[in-house]
């Protein structure tokens, strides 16, 4: 009895490793390119959730508007009983059973007021796109510097190795009694910096794979970028208008239009409310004898029903007044606030395109003290060969090339975010992405 119980304990034992060995195995890799990525986050995007929502109630709130020329249909009773003379119960004659309809006729307010509320859901649904753009722009910029980081860990972590390959080699000579400690110091620092820069591109990596994880509702451990799922920009001319060109296509500058004009519809329905208005209205009843109809009129009649039109006309409505001039400020407050948008979004665009012209000259500053440190550092292992350079030399080489790459690389970065946050400017982004891979 005792083996079999070992035996039963031995084999749970072994199942409880097998399962907690493959809760922690990682998720497996999928490569996931930057189109793929987009087209991820635009579906699990909470943004654009939140937008669409807003276009539904925007939509909504029209259909609202609209359909007061419908008419209202209310089917209800009146029941209840009299002493004396049949008063009203909520406004109408005491009935068995009642039905009242009624609809906007002939009410301008109302007119203007369905165009303010079309004219908001246009604005809405262009807010949506919007949006839209700017879960893609996200996407693509998270995208490209995973990719950035990605591709420049192992040259971070071989410089870390190198630094300490380095580093070692002088320990020895201090021992040997060439160096001085002030050499193990400098190693010291060296090899601490590389470690910092290896240590910054990890940390990245990992914060970009988790928000690239949220974009795009994929594990954050299985995602594998493809570098060369990413189209080459299109270049920049600085002779280019491309100020105006952003004005033009600007999702949030003409959603800010419309938003204007529908505060000039609405501000334009509250001076009308002070216009006559006709609406259509009917009502029947069945009236009972125990409210003492048949004491108080000539003539009982069960089966009752009006049909008609009421006719209103505002006067001295001092208060709707002041509420139309408070309208007419916020359309015109609306109105400048598009002129200030577009003033905006057209210096913005002109300054995105001044910083690419300077960061691409950064760029090509960064590439050749690149180079020049690649060089030397060539020069100098070749001098190392043949013992007229020592290991001091090699190592201050390196963490130069190392510096100079890492510099390189945030320039690139910072040129592509710049040339991306352009093409979104001008309203060519999408098209951009749905050329890659």
């Amino acid at each position: 009895m005792k083996p079999t119980l070992q035996f039963r304990g031995t084999m749970l034992t072994l199942l409880t490793c097998s399962l907690v060995l493959f809760c922690q195995m990682p998720a497996k890799a999928q490569a996931v390119s930057l189109k793929r990525a987009v087209e991820l986050a635009l579906t699990q995007s909470t943004a654009s959730a939140v937008a669409s929502n807003d276009q539904q109630k925007a939509f909504a709130a029209f259909r609202e508007a609209r359909n007061q020329y419908i008419p209202q249909v209310m089917v209800g009773s009146g029941l209840g009983a009299s002493w004396g003379f049949p008063l009203s119960l909520e406004g109408a004659a005491p009935a068995i059973f009642n039905v009242n309809a009624q609809s906007a006729l002939i009410n301008p307010a109302l007119r203007e007021f369905v165009r303010a509320a079309r004219t908001e859901t246009e604005a809405a649904m262009l807010q949506t796109k919007d949006v839209r753009e700017q879960v893609m722009q996200d996407t693509v910029i998270t995208y490209t510097e995973l990719v950035k980081w990605e591709g420049m860990l192992a040259e971070l972590n071989q410089g870390y190795s190198d630094a300490q390959r380095d580093q070692g080699l002088i320990l020895q000579r201090i021992k040997a009694g060439v160096d001085s400690q002030v050499e193990q110091q400098k190693a010291q620092l060296a090899t601490a910096r590389a470690r910092l820069r290896a240590l910054q591109a990890q940390g990245a990596i990992d914060i970009l794979r988790e928000h690239m994880g949220k974009l795009t509702g994929l594990p954050s451990a299985s995602i594998a970028t493809v570098p060369d799922s990413i189209s080459a920009l299109p270049a920049v001319k600085q002779e280019d208008d491309l100020s105006s060109k952003a004005v033009d296509s600007a999702l949030a500058l003409q959603a800010a239009k419309l938003r204007a004009r529908a505060q000039m519809f609405r501000a334009r329905g509250e001076h009308r409310s002070l216009w006559p208005s006709v609406d259509f209205a009917s009502q029947y009843a069945v009236l009972a004898r125990y409210n003492n109809y048949d004491q108080f009129y000539r003539k009982f009649e069960r089966n009752n029903a009006t049909v008609g039109v009421a006719i209103r006309f505002p006067f001295f409505n001092f208060s709707q007044k002041a509420h139309a001039e408070a309208a007419d400020a916020d359309a015109v407050r609306a109105s400048k606030e598009v002129e200030s948008t577009k003033n905006q979004l057209s210096q913005e665009t002109l300054k995105l395109q001044r910083t690419v012209q300077q960061l691409t000259a950064a760029q090509e500053v960064s590439e050749l003290d690149y180079e020049i440190a690649k060089a030397n550092l060539d020069a100098v292992e070749i001098r190392l060969n043949s013992e007229t350079a020592n290991v001091h030399d090699a190592a201050n080489a390196r963490t130069d090339v190392a510096e100079k790459y890492s510099v390189l690389e945030d320039a690139n970065f910072q040129l592509l975010r710049a040339r991306i946050g352009l093409l979104r400017a001008t309203g060519e982004l999408e098209s951009w992405v749905e050329q890659g891979k």
